[in-house]
């Protein structure tokens, strides 16, 4: 059972996402709130495993509450839910710690699955914003990456552009004909070594510079 911390300062959005996630057996809704303040406290309650999280709020916005959320409960996924699509709120909130970036259109079964595969440690962007981030590099903290680049092994290489393409741990597996514990190990690995809070800044700064290696 995955339990959901709903954030969003429109009563009827959240009272929809209510609607649609408890539709599902292994989703339950176990409270909402209205601001970061206010999110911060029912987390500390409620101890969801997943908070979905509005940007633009009144008192306390998404991107500060889930900077405070990432630091203060690492076991608790982020997941952003916006109507907006701007660069700059993308970058700090993948920067603040959140497992994705979604937008409020998407059809509500991809709502659904990216909930699930965040939850297991899959970073979620919707489609065409991973591309934004990337033509955007000014947005994009990596302040100790391009140096331990040049350290990581073949095999780290390997899977970080594999994390590039989109591939998930079961994926990398098969397709490098190891293990899905080693893949997780080679993640946990990259994390530490290019200073990545998850695979979505792995993501960022693999593209990144793999794009520079073609220039």
């Amino acid at each position: 059972m995955i339990r959901i911390l709903i954030v969003d300062d429109q009563s009827l959005i959240c009272e929809g996402l209510q609607t649609i996630l408890d539709l599902h057996p292994d989703l339950q809704v176990v409270g909402t709130a209205s601001n970061g303040e206010m999110a911060i406290e029912q987390v500390e309650a409620l101890q969801p495993d997943l908070v979905l999280m509005d940007v633009r709020m009144p008192i306390m916005d998404g991107r500060a509450a889930t900077r405070k959320i990432c630091e203060q409960f690492p076991d608790v996924a982020v997941l952003v839910l916006s109507t907006f699509d701007d660069d700059l709120y993308i970058a700090e909130s993948i920067r603040a710690g959140a497992k994705g970036y979604l937008l409020k259109d998407m059809p509500a079964q991809e709502l659904v699955q990216a909930i699930r595969l965040a939850c297991q440690g899959y970073a979620q962007l919707a489609p065409g914003l991973l591309d934004k981030l990337i033509k955007q590099p000014w947005n994009i903290a990596k302040p100790t990456a391009s140096p331990e680049l040049e350290t990581l092994t073949r095999r780290e290489q390997e899977v970080l552009q594999l994390i590039a393409n989109g591939a998930t741990n079961r994926e990398i597996a098969e397709q490098l004909f190891i293990r899905e514990g080693t893949v997780k190990t080679h993640v946990t690995h990259l994390l530490g070594r290019l200073n990545c809070k998850n695979r979505a800044q792995l993501a960022i700064v693999a593209n990144s510079a793999f794009a520079d290696d073609k220039s």
